[in-house]
């Protein structure tokens, strides 16, 4: 008898687990309900239920958007990133390669329409930075340098009609910083042998004080621009590499209206694209979790990213579940105020490199104003306009000193972004809470 009633215990536990898992598959949500453990190893705490007491307004954001806060500022809201007496846009930030609590910090020079004089130049600017007392600025050590970036000079004829003043341009534009699994680059903006405006790469080391470091050809110590399949578009931009598990460096060019990417080689030569074998299901699920209205573009640098916790022993890194991790961007126009919208992005590492997990909502970023639609009533074309804060995403890295492109659920992100584009701003956030309202695209 006691026999029988064990099998039978034994069949009931199978039903129940197979519910479970059906449940699971059905689901197609990796959040906070995955098998993945973000629960444990998100900043939690009285975060999560800040809304509670919100406003309606706040009430709403909460219902549309995937609210994530600093770790470390007083307030939980983004902190300031300041260049002294010099304004800046398009940041970016990585961990000094020897100084504890420093971190390397460029963006783009800018100059306001209140210049005196009407100029063709650009250039990037870096420094050692630090955080104030209070958390809320990471602010230059010393006044900030230009980074040497060499200006570059194309085929003006590829420079038509409207795009024809790219061909004047002297300098980098939108520089990324980021670490590869080794070493530091930047891919930035410049005039184009190819096209109208490309993509061009450096070894960082050679640019900036690294100390004592061995720097070979093969690392890009040359600057090389960087080549796509065709066709070109007249202006490229916001290309970001991506390394698969075993090494190989690969560039991803384009995420809508089609995927775009492709295998690197060290004179910055590209192969075939390797993104039509997965470019329906691809575009199904980027149409599954991002509004239909907007243009959609690359944003950010990609990281590597390992869905369990460092803090746990079993976390052992491999192809099921370490994931490239970058954001994208949703760009819509309210009246004449433009609105980004950040989403993440998940991929496998080796071949086919579907796209694995999409985030289900934008991302908003604690800290950022929110103020009451309005009419543009000098604008001729009546429309309402988004008057919130335009903030937009341009790098992501690690936090900690001594980490490079890999991570963990519950190691310490930075997102930095432009803002009003006139300013910079970042925050810090653990990993597990980026991902945490993540949607599969597996299974629809």
């Amino acid at each position: 008898m006691a026999k029988k009633i064990a099998t039978h215990l034994i069949l009931i536990a199978g039903l129940l687990s197979a519910v479970i898992l059906v449940a699971k598959f059905k689901s197609n949500h990796l959040g906070l309900q995955s098998g993945f453990l973000f629960t444990d190893y998100s900043s939690g705490g009285p975060y999560r239920q800040s809304h509670i007491d919100a406003g309606q307004s706040d009430k709403d954001m909460f219902r549309t958007h995937h609210v994530i806060y600093s770790v470390s500022h007083p307030d939980r809201k983004y902190f300031r990133i300041d260049f002294g007496r010099r304004s800046v846009l398009n940041p970016s930030i990585i961990p000094h390669p020897e100084l504890l609590d420093t971190w390397i910090i460029t963006a783009q020079l800018h100059k306001p329409p209140s210049a005196r004089t009407a100029s063709v130049w650009f250039a990037e600017l870096v420094c050692n930075a630090a955080f104030s007392d209070d958390k809320r600025v990471l602010s230059c050590l010393e006044p900030p340098l230009q980074l040497p970036v060499p200006a570059t000079f194309g085929d003006s004829s590829k420079c038509l009609g409207d795009i024809s003043y790219f061909s004047l341009s002297v300098g980098p534009h939108d520089a990324r910083v980021f670490y590869g699994p080794e070493i530091p680059y930047t891919i930035y903006g410049s005039n184009s042998f190819f096209t109208c405006f490309g993509q061009w790469i450096s070894d960082f080391r050679i640019l900036v004080d690294w100390g004592i470091d061995t720097i070979n050809e093969h690392e890009f110590r040359q600057y090389r621009e960087l080549q796509r399949p065709m066709p070109w578009n007249a202006v490229e931009k916001n290309w970001f590499l991506f390394w698969d598990d075993s090494g190989q460096m690969f560039l991803h060019h384009e995420i809508a209206p089609a995927r775009v990417f492709s295998k690197l080689e060290l004179d910055g030569s590209v192969g075939p694209n390797l993104a039509l074998t997965t470019s329906a299901s691809d575009q199904e699920c980027l149409k599954r979790f991002l509004p239909e209205t907007g243009k959609i573009h690359q944003a950010t640098n990609s990281l590597a990213i390992t869905l369990c916790a460092r803090s746990d022993q079993f976390c052992q890194p491999d192809a099921t579940n370490t994931f490239v991790l970058f954001t994208i961007q949703q760009k819509t126009l309210h009246g004449l105020h433009p609105v980004y919208e950040p989403y993440v992005v998940l991929m496998r590492r080796s071949m086919p490199f579907e796209i694995y997990a999409i985030s289900s909502k934008p991302t908003w970023i604690f800290g950022r104003s929110i103020r009451a639609e309005k009419s543009d009533e000098d604008s001729s074309t009546g429309l309402l306009e988004d008057t919130s804060e335009m903030l937009y995403m341009t790098s992501i890295s690690w936090k900690s000193h001594g980490q490079k492109d890999h991570g963990f659920i519950d190691d310490t992100l930075f997102l930095a972004f432009g803002r009003e584009d006139s300013d910079a701003g970042g925050i810090d956030v653990t990993a597990g809470d980026l991902l945490a309202e993540l949607g599969t695209c597996a299974g629809f």
